[in-house]
Order: C-alpha cells, then structure tokens, then sequence
C-alpha cells in the first residue's frame, strides 16, 4: 500500500521515474509505486469533469498504459486519504500487435481489439465466461464505444506476477482490464458501480 499526501493529489508535485527496459526479465517483481503526477492530475481532472455523472467520488482507479505490462500499473486511490494500493492490468492485443509488453496505441474502434483512453463510469456487475466481471461505460470521445464493444473489468489466467517474472510481460485481452484471478475480487469490491477508472498514456 502506497500513500499519497493530500497535497500531492491535488497539486500533483514530485515525479515518479521508473526503468523502463523492454527486453529484460526481471527475477524479482517491481516495488509498487503511486501514481504518476500528471497522470493523477488528470484523472482529478475527469473526475471534476464528469461530476454530474460519477456517483461515488471518494475511490478512483487510474492505470498507466505508459509503463510495460510487467509493472503494477492499474492504482487504486483513495481520493481523501491519498491512499493507493497498485496491480497488474493486462492491455489489448490491438494495441500491442508485436506482443512487446508495452501499449502502442489507443482505439475505440469495434473489432480492434485495443484498449481505448479516457474516463470510464464503472457500471453494473455480472458473471460470464471470465467470472465475476464489471460493465463500463466509455465518458469521453477516446471510450465512448467501450459498451458495445463490451469493455469490462474481468480476472484472466494470463495476468499474475509469475507471468510477469517469468516472461517480462503479461499477456493480452482483447480491449479490456483484465486483471489477476486473486486480484479482481478486491477490484470489483473497491471500484464498485458509480465510480471511475481513468486510463492513459503519457
């Protein structure tokens, strides 16, 4: 569990760097950090900006398509208490043709099997053929296709740290945020329906 001051969430001072090296496999998994400055600024800010629309405001989840798949980038943030606990989140193969471990680029194109920027309304839960899922609705002109191409949260046997230690990247969804068996239930719980999940790249 990470702590993020108060100030640090709403001025979004000080910067996180992390290695960034695409090929290596590393034999122990990386520390967990908070999430990038700007990157939270961001998601502060589509929060405010669909304020009207985000019922529950106290929990955010924000994920950085900017770091590799093996690193914990899918935060949690309590928003009051600067909290923030960081998982693993798997990409779609539309935006990692070449299977790199790195996201390439956003759609919001059905059939592209990609994973799409913006503010998402955490919506309604069901059970399918991944378990316990979440429905999501895209907010911003990057997602708005997100409910008919049934972008959801669901777990996925191919996302878990072995993975990541072992082949230096997870593997692939098909445009949503597929996270690990032992992680979704804590996600599902967190991020409930009336919330938001920002995701990006910068």
């Amino acid at each position: 569990m990470t702590v993020i001051s108060r100030r640090h969430l709403l001025l979004g001072g000080g910067a996180v760097v992390l290695g960034m090296v695409q090929t290596r496999v590393f034999a122990v998994p990386p520390a967990p950090v908070p999430p990038r400055p700007i990157l939270l600024q961001r998601a502060l800010g589509a929060l405010d900006r669909h304020r009207a629309t985000i019922r529950y405001r106290d929990v955010i989840g924000i994920v950085d398509f900017s770091q590799a798949s093996r690193v914990p980038r899918f935060h949690i943030v309590d928003v009051m208490s600067g909290r923030s606990q960081s998982l693993l989140v798997a990409h779609g193969r539309g935006s990692d043709p070449d299977h790199s471990g790195w996201l390439e680029r956003f759609s919001n194109s059905p059939g592209s099997q990609a994973s799409s920027a913006g503010a998402y309304l955490v919506g309604s839960g069901y059970s399918g053929k991944h378990g316990r899922s979440q429905r999501l609705i895209g907010l911003d002109c990057e997602n708005s296709n997100a409910e008919a191409r049934a972008i959801v949260i669901h777990a996925a046997s191919y996302v878990s740290q072995d993975i990541a230690l072992a082949s230096g990247k997870l593997g692939r969804s098909q445009g949503c945020f597929a996270v690990s068996q032992a992680n979704i239930g804590q996600v599902l719980e967190r991020l409930g329906p009336g919330r938001m999940i920002y995701a990006g790249k910068i």
